[in-house]
C-alpha cells in the first residue's frame, strides 16, 4: 500500500482522492468523475484499514451515498448525521482525515465513530446505535428555531432500524412536520426485487416537483372535503403500498422515496437532488451491499464487520499470539454450549451481538432456543423477564455498555420481580480500540445499587465456568461481569461446580498488606503479591461481598489495596469502603480502578496504562502507599 502520509504516491494510486482535502474539493469535481472516485475510495479503504483494522464492510457499502451527500449538501454547514459510524469512515476520508487513517482506532488516532471534538464536519458523536434521527430531528428544531437555513439528514442502517428508539423518532418527527430527510441504507432486508426501472420510475415521480405540487395541491382543496380528502389519501397510500415497502413510513408521517441501488450514482444524485427541493420529513430508502467492491468482504461481510490487520490481498486476517489461551468470551461460549445440552429450559438472547458474545454455535446448534432480537436491549431485558416467569432459564448476553440502555427494564422488570435471569456482561472494563462509547466501566456502579442481584467477576477461566454455574443455579438476577481479554484455556468445561454466593477466595498469605481482586487484573496483581509479600484474594463476588473475609483481612493487616477494572467511583473499591465503615473497622484503604473520566482509545494494554493499572505502575502505587 503507499504510504497515506505520502500525497505522492497517493497520487499515483488514487488520483482523484489525492486531490480531494475537503468536501468543497469534491464538490469541483464533474459529475462524470464520481463513479471513478467512489473505486478510489474502495480501494483506498481496503488497504488503509488493512494496516490498522476497524469496521470495513459497512464503510464499503456507504461510499456512493457519502459521496453524493457531500457533493450535493453544503457541508459542514448542512448537517449529515451518521448513526452508529460503522459507515462513516469515507465520510472521513473525504473531510480532510485521509490521511489520518493509519491510525484508526488506535491511541490518539482517529475515532471509528463520528467525533465531535474530532471535525467540524461531525455533528453528532455516535457509537450505539438508532440515534441519528432523534438528534437530527432535534438540530432541524434548533435551526427553526434560530432562524437558520440549514438541511439535515440522517443516515441509518436497516440493522438500526430494529430498535424502538428510531420509530419513536419516526414517530415524533413525522407529527411535527420538521425539515428532516431520512436514509435508510439497507443492506440486509430481501427487498432487493424491487430495486428494478419500476420502483426508480415511480421514485422519480414522487419525489418530482409535478407529484409533489400536485398532492400538496389537493391537500388543501380534498382537507376541506373530508370524505374525499380520506378517500384520495387512502388511495394514494394502497398504490404506492403495492409497489414499496413503504406504507409504515407514510403513516408515521414521512414521504417514503424508494428502494433505489445505492451504488448507481446517477440515480442517487438525480433523486436526492428533486429531495432536496421538498421539505418536510422525508425517507429516502437505498439498498446497498455490505463489502461492496472488495471480494473477501462481500463473501463474508460478517467477518468484515469489524476485523483486525489483514492481508489485502487474500483477506486472512494477521494472527496474534495467543497460545494456550482463549478470549473470555470464547470460554462463556464453551460454557453455554454445555450447559444448554444439558438443561433444555436454557435460552440464549442477544441483542444483534450473536458473533461479538459468542454465540455462534449455540445458534447453530440449537436454533429453537436462541433468540436474535436486533438492536432491542430494552425488549431483550423484557423477553427475558417473560420467559423466566413461566419457567425458563434465559441467559442474556450483552455487552456491558449496551446493557445501560435497558436499565430501567433492568431494575423493573427483572429486579423488582425476582426474577431467574443470568446476565452475561461481556466488554467489561477496558475495551480498547472502540474507546468511550463502548467503555464498560460503568456495570458494577450501576448494578450493585440494585436491590437482590448477585453480582461477580472471574479472575480466571475456572472462575468463568464456576461462577456462571452459580448465576445459572441462582433463582433471581445474577451478572457474570468480564473483559474483551484472553486467559488460561481451561483443561475442560465445567458445567457443574458452583461457588457459594458471597465467599472470598484467599490465594496467598503475605505481610503487612492484603491486595483484594475484583476480575481479571488478577493476572496482574498475582506477581506483584508474590514480589511485595503481599496477601492477595480473588474476591470473586461484588455483591454481596464476603464480609468475613474483609473482617479478617482488616483485622490481620495494616493496611488493604482493592483492584477492580470498573470505574472507582461507586465501583467495588466502594463497596470495600462501605463494608469496612458498616463493620466499625478502620484503616487504610487504596482503592485501584477506573479513574473518573472517560477512557481513551487504544490497545487494551494502552487503556490499562493510561489509567496505571498496568503492572509497572500497580507495583509503584502499591509500593508508594506501603511506604507513606
Amino acid at each position: 500500500m503507499p504510504d497515506s502520509g505520502s500525497l505522492k504516491n497517493l497520487s499515483e494510486t488514487f488520483p482523484i482522492l489525492a486531490r480531494i482535502e475537503s468536501p468543497q474539493d469534491l464538490r469541483a469535481l464533474d459529475e462524470d468523475q464520481l463513479p471513478a472516485l467512489a473505486d478510489e475510495l474502495r480501494g483506498f479503504l481496503v488497504e488503509s484499514l488493512s494496516r490498522t483494522g476497524g469496521h470495513l464492510a459497512s464503510g464499503l457499502g456507504s461510499v456512493e451515498v457519502t459521496i453524493a451527500l457531500h457533493y450535493l449538501f453544503d457541508t459542514p454547514h448542512d448537517r449529515l448525521i451518521w448513526d452508529v459510524g460503522h459507515q462513516c469512515y469515507p465520510h472521513k476520508i473525504l473531510t480532510g482525515r485521509r490521511d489520518q487513517m493509519t491510525g484508526m482506532r488506535q491511541m490518539g488516532g482517529l475515532s471509528g465513530f463520528p467525533k465531535i471534538t474530532e471535525s467540524e464536519y461531525d455533528h453528532f458523536g455516535a457509537g450505539h446505535s438508532s440515534t441519528s434521527i432523534s438528534a437530527a430531528l432535534g438540530m432541524a428544531i434548533a435551526a427553526e428555531a434560530q432562524g437558520i437555513e440549514r438541511k439535515t439528514v440522517a443516515i441509518i442502517g436497516d440493522g438500526g432500524m430494529t430498535a424502538g428508539m428510531a420509530y419513536e423518532a419516526l414517530n415524533h418527527g413525522g407529527a411535527i412536520d420538521k425539515d428532516v430527510l431520512v436514509i435508510l441504507n439497507d443492506n440486509e432486508m430481501s427487498i432487493s426485487p424491487n430495486v428494478g426501472a419500476m420502483s426508480k420510475y415511480l421514485s422519480s415521480i414522487w419525489s418530482g416537483k409535478i407529484y409533489s405540487n400536485l398532492r400538496s395541491g389537493s391537500k388543501k382543496v380534498l382537507r376541506r372535503i373530508p370524505s374525499a380528502w380520506e378517500l384520495a389519501r387512502r388511495a394514494e397510500e394502497h398504490v404506492k403500498g403495492m409497489v414499496t415497502p413503504g406504507t409504515l413510513f407514510e403513516e408515521l408521517g414521512f414521504s417514503y422515496y424508494g428502494p433505489i441501488d445505492g451504488h448507481n450514482l446517477n440515480d442517487l444524485l438525480a433523486l436526492i437532488r428533486n429531495l432536496q427541493q421538498l421539505s418536510g420529513p422525508r425517507m429516502l430508502h437505498i439498498v446497498t451491499r455490505k463489502g461492496k467492491g472488495y471480494q473477501p468482504a462481500e463473501d463474508d461481510a460478517c467477518k468484515f464487520h469489524g476485523i483486525g490487520p489483514f492481508d489485502p490481498e487474500t483477506g486472512e486476517v494477521k494472527s496474534s499470539s495467543t497460545a494456550g489461551k482463549r478470549s473470555y468470551t470464547n470460554l462463556f461460549s464453551d460454557w453455554l454450549v454445555a450447559k444448554g445440552q444439558h438443561d433444555e429450559r436454557l435460552h440464549a438472547i442477544t441483542p444483534a451481538m450473536r458473533e461479538g458474545s459468542g454465540l455462534v454455535r449455540f445458534a447453530d446448534e440449537m436454533p429453537d432456543r436462541y433468540h436474535d432480537v436486533g438492536i432491542a436491549e430494552q425488549h431483550a431485558v423484557t423477553l427475558a423477564a417473560g420467559m423466566a416467569r413461566e419457567g425458563l432459564k434465559p441467559v442474556v448476553a450483552i455487552y456491558s455498555t449496551f446493557l445501560q440502555r435497558a436499565y430501567d427494564q433492568f431494575v423493573h422488570d427483572i429486579a423488582v420481580q425476582d426474577l431467574d435471569v443470568t446476565f452475561a456482561v461481556d466488554r467489561a472494563g477496558v475495551v480498547g480500540a472502540d474507546g468511550a462509547t463502548h467503555t464498560g466501566n460503568f456495570d458494577i456502579a450501576y448494578s450493585r445499587c440494585i436491590p437482590g442481584v448477585i453480582l461477580m467477576a472471574p479472575a480466571h477461566a475456572r472462575d468463568m465456568h464456576q461462577l456462571f454455574n452459580t448465576a445459572y443455579a441462582y433463582p433471581g438476577p445474577a451478572m457474570v461481569r468480564y473483559p474483551r481479554d484472553n486467559a488460561e484455556e481451561p483443561e475442560t468445561v465445567d458445567i457443574d461446580s458452583t461457588v457459594e454466593i458471597g465467599t472470598a477466595e484467599l490465594v496467598r498469605r503475605g505481610r503487612h498488606t492484603a491486595l483484594l481482586v475484583f476480575g481479571s487484573l488478577f493476572s496482574e496483581a498475582l506477581p506483584l503479591a508474590e514480589e511485595l509479600d503481599l496477601s492477595l484474594v480473588n474476591m470473586r463476588f461484588i455483591k454481596p461481598l464476603d464480609e468475613k473475609m474483609l473482617a479478617e483481612m482488616a483485622a490481620t493487616h495494616e493496611r488493604l489495596v482493592t483492584l477492580e477494572d470498573a470505574s472507582i467511583v461507586g465501583g467495588a473499591g466502594a463497596a470495600v469502603l462501605e463494608s469496612l465503615n458498616q463493620q466499625g473497622l478502620q484503616l487504610p484503604l487504596l482503592r485501584l480502578g477506573l479513574e473518573d473520566s472517560f477512557p481513551s482509545q487504544g490497545s487494551r494494554a494502552q487503556v490499562l496504562q493510561e489509567y496505571a493499572l498496568d503492572g509497572a505502575s500497580l507495583r509503584r502505587r502499591i509500593e508508594a502507599f506501603i511506604k507513606a
